[in-house]
């Protein structure tokens, strides 16, 4: 998804109004209820917040020039690696084998068998979750995407993508550390 994406990419940056600020913040709260305690650190009161739109029907939403968490058209927000890392509970984590590593570096959306072999773990989410993803042998997310099954139906149909819309380590997001 963010392959190749460089700050040109971005084809605009706006100020919201506070209410639109307060729907967006609200929204990212609900999905996200494991940060109730540190919100305030990641998004001051007081902070200055732009939505950034860029190629692809993308949206940014940037604190203080650090881009936070972004959307694909109308889905799920969905936080930026560097911010998982900073809060790595914040969402439900898989796990991938160490044969899947180098596939999702490179962008591939995860298949079922990465996740269900024996290197592989998944904590039970619903379809159309948001999760993390790491890597066997790794403590910090390698990924974050959208899951396309649920758990049970990975475990039980263990064929085809279940994990989508990927932002992976060194993609262009991750690149990206501020926007001016």
């Amino acid at each position: 998804m963010f392959k190749g994406f460089s700050s040109s990419d971005v084809s605009g940056q706006n100020q919201v109004k506070s209410s639109v600020q307060r729907g967006i913040k609200q929204k990212i709260q609900e999905q996200y209820p494991r940060l109730e305690g540190v919100f305030k650190d990641i998004w001051p009161k007081d902070a200055n917040m732009v939505i950034a739109k860029c190629k692809d029907h993308i949206s940014l939403v940037v604190i203080e020039k650090v881009p936070l968490f972004w959307q694909e058209r109308d889905g799920p927000w969905l936080p930026t690696i560097r911010l998982l890392h900073k809060y790595p509970s914040m969402m439900p984590k898989m796990q991938v084998d160490k044969g899947a590593i180098k596939f999702v570096l490179r962008g591939a959306s995860i298949m079922c068998p990465g996740l269900t072999s024996p290197g592989g773990a998944m904590e039970d989410v619903p379809e159309g979750a948001c999760v993390q993803v790491t890597a066997e042998g790794t403590e910090h997310a390698c990924a974050v995407g959208i899951a396309t099954m649920s758990t049970e139906a990975i475990r039980s149909v263990n064929k085809g993508i279940c994990i989508d819309k990927i932002h992976y380590l060194d993609d262009g997001l991750w690149k990206l550390c501020e926007l001016n």
